[in-house]
């Protein structure tokens, strides 16, 4: 080498520059991959994903062959430079091989390939594959002799290495931080839908069904006029049928099967043979979590429930539409037109709510985080803190929200004003 002359050497020293850039840039873009992205784009025939993925499966063997690359690479490089800048300035000549050589490595064979390949890793990864295949076939002894070692020595503090990347899964928070980071690549409207999904888990039947005291059925008690004019005036399209209480309720009635009813008029109406239109009830305990409601509607092809307690006592009614909107948000309109809304802006940031709003449906409409883990409705919740029903307009503090008290009924809170501060 001493005998080879210098423009030959420098020409050498800068391919083996450009060779240890390879290995640095493909190192990084390796590891910088998306794995689902990669996993998609080998589905789908891509060569230089199918490529990037064989050689991740093994990311020991993978990254025991770019370094004793890189390495290999960089010894020789900092051999000749050794000799050449000796039989420029002699002794001297080292010192200044260690200070040029390092400066130019890292600035052309580390931090610019290395920045250039995580910020495109496929454009790097792709090409670069078809150099490290063969390269790990070629190098396979001694990459298994350095990997032994090495995976011996990690096992030695408690490090697992036989897991390559097939064992990554992803928990339902990381997955929402997906989604989330998913940017234009989701719109937005399927992006809500996909995180009400993963939000399912956390809701059961007792934070969506309807109360009780605001289902409408139809009673066998009442006579046959007023059961008629119910039927043709009711915006719902299945009602349960009970005596005198919802506990005891018959069955449910479909309005598709009313129609017979309501030509024969009230004179052939009678309690059995309405029951004879009724499908059986179907019973629902209020702490069944979303996810199994909606895999046993599907299974019984039931679109209501009734909702119950750990005494049996009917709290309710479920319907598919109320489990739907939790992932798709409100589709329809109220059935039952009213003036009085139960979320009303006021101006100034206050909002005049009725105390029968659910609490979910509060912080969905207005973006807002008051507690779901208790109470459901807004009066329980205010309840809940004041710990008795409120003699008058009085106003308080729930976390970081101010209410006043507007209406108090003998049994609840019926509105009031809320505002969110800033404290």
């Amino acid at each position: 080498m001493n005998e080879m002359p210098p423009g030959l050497l420098f020409s050498l020293l800068a391919l083996l520059i450009v060779i240890s850039a390879f290995f640095s840039s493909s190192e990084t873009s390796m590891m910088a991959l998306n794995r689902y992205r990669l996993r998609h784009q080998a589905k789908s025939g891509h060569r230089g994903a199918k490529r990037a993925m064989e050689l991740l499966a093994r990311p020991d063997k993978l990254i025991g062959v770019i370094l004793i690359g890189n390495n290999l690479v960089n010894i020789l490089a900092s051999v000749i430079a050794g000799v050449v800048f000796t039989k420029l300035y002699g002794d001297a000549g080292v010192f200044y091989a260690t200070a040029a050589l390092t400066i130019v490595i890292l600035i052309f064979a580390e931090v610019t390939p290395k920045t250039i390949a995580a910020l495109h890793p496929e454009k790097i990864a792709f090409p670069a594959s078809l150099v490290l295949r063969p390269l790990q076939w070629l190098l396979t002894p001694l990459v298994l002799l350095v990997g032994s070692i090495s995976n011996g020595l990690a096992r030695l503090v408690g490090v697992e290495t036989t897991a390559g990347s097939e064992a990554e899964h992803l928990a339902p928070e990381e997955l929402r931080t997906v989604v989330f980071e998913s940017g234009a690549l989701i719109p937005s409207k399927h992006k809500g839908m996909l995180l009400n999904v993963l939000d399912l888990d956390q809701a059961t039947v007792e934070d969506i069904m309807i109360p009780r005291n605001e289902v409408m059925g139809v009673d066998l008690d009442n006579s046959a006029k007023e059961i008629l004019q119910q039927l043709a005036e009711s915006s719902f399209t299945r009602l349960p049928v009970y005596r005198g209480d919802i506990n005891k309720v018959v069955g449910i009635l479909h309005l598709r099967r009313a129609a017979q009813i309501l030509r024969d008029g009230p004179d052939k109406l009678t309690a059995e043979r309405l029951k004879s239109f009724t499908d059986e009830p179907y019973f629902v305990p209020e702490a069944t979590p979303l996810p199994t409601l909606l895999m046993n509607f599907q299974k019984t092809k039931r679109r209501m429930g009734l909702v119950v307690d750990e005494y049996g006592e009917v709290m309710g009614i479920v319907t598919l539409e109320d489990l739907l909107e939790e992932i798709v948000g409100d589709f329809t309109a109220s059935p039952v037109p009213s003036e009085d809304e139960e979320i009303i802006a006021v101006g100034d940031g206050w909002y005049m709510i009725e105390g029968g709003t659910s609490i979910r449906d509060i912080n969905r409409t207005l973006g807002w985080d008051l507690p779901t883990d208790g109470p459901k409705t807004f009066n329980g919740l205010a309840m809940e803190h004041l710990e008795s029903i409120p003699d008058g307009n009085i106003s308080l503090y729930i976390l970081n929200f101010l209410v006043e008290i507007e209406e108090v009924s003998d049994k609840m809170i019926t509105k009031a004003r809320i505002k969110k501060m800033d404290r």
